[in-house]
């Protein structure tokens, strides 16, 4: 297979998932009424919903925070951050598997001194690496997809993750909480 071919079906598969998200109205449908509907209807199957939407959201570039606000406001500010680390782990590792599976180490055939230079680096410390990219980013999806075509190991993304995700989901938790009990929706 030419180097870059997986690249590409990796952007086509990209472009393909989020123009059908988008004309089938999907997009829209990522409201904080309906993800915090779903949360405190059934604490368990509202879960299972949250983190199948975190997933699909994430894959389709919903940004995280979206889930953050939606499960502090239906579970409150300790519930949340605990609901939505379990939905952003899993979103994570979902994310890594779909784009892994398709795009392999694709990054790693492109020829370029920088790209090759970062990827190298990312792979001298992934864990630590990749414990800073998601404390400085969280769940962004453009992370998720390098990440996946890097070349890192399954195990050394997810320990990155797992280590990485507590803190600012606290931060971020703790900011919405305040922000809730300001505005009189807590």
């Amino acid at each position: 297979m030419h180097k870059y071919n997986r690249l590409l079906f990796v952007l086509l598969f990209l472009v393909v998932l989020i123009s059908v998200s988008e004309f089938a109205g999907l997009r829209e449908h990522f409201s904080l009424a309906l993800l915090r509907e779903k949360l405190t209807g059934n604490l368990l199957t509202g879960l299972l919903i949250f983190i199948v939407l975190f997933s699909l959201g994430n894959l389709i570039h919903i940004p995280g925070l979206v889930f953050l606000v939606a499960a502090v406001f239906a579970l409150g500010r300790v519930n949340g951050a605990i609901a939505t680390y379990i939905a952003a782990s899993a979103s994570c590792a979902f994310t890594f598997l779909v784009i892994r599976t398709m795009g392999a180490d694709a990054l790693r055939q492109i020829n370029n001194k920088t790209a090759t230079k970062l990827l190298d680096r990312l792979a001298a410390h992934p864990i630590r690496n990749i414990v800073l990219l998601r404390t400085l980013f969280q769940t962004l999806p453009a992370v998720n997809y390098t990440l996946a075509l890097s070349g890192v190991g399954f195990r050394n993304y997810m320990l990155g993750t797992l280590l990485g995700l507590p803190v600012p989901i606290a931060l971020y938790c703790l900011f919405f909480s305040q922000m809730a009990k300001f505005i009189h929706l807590e």
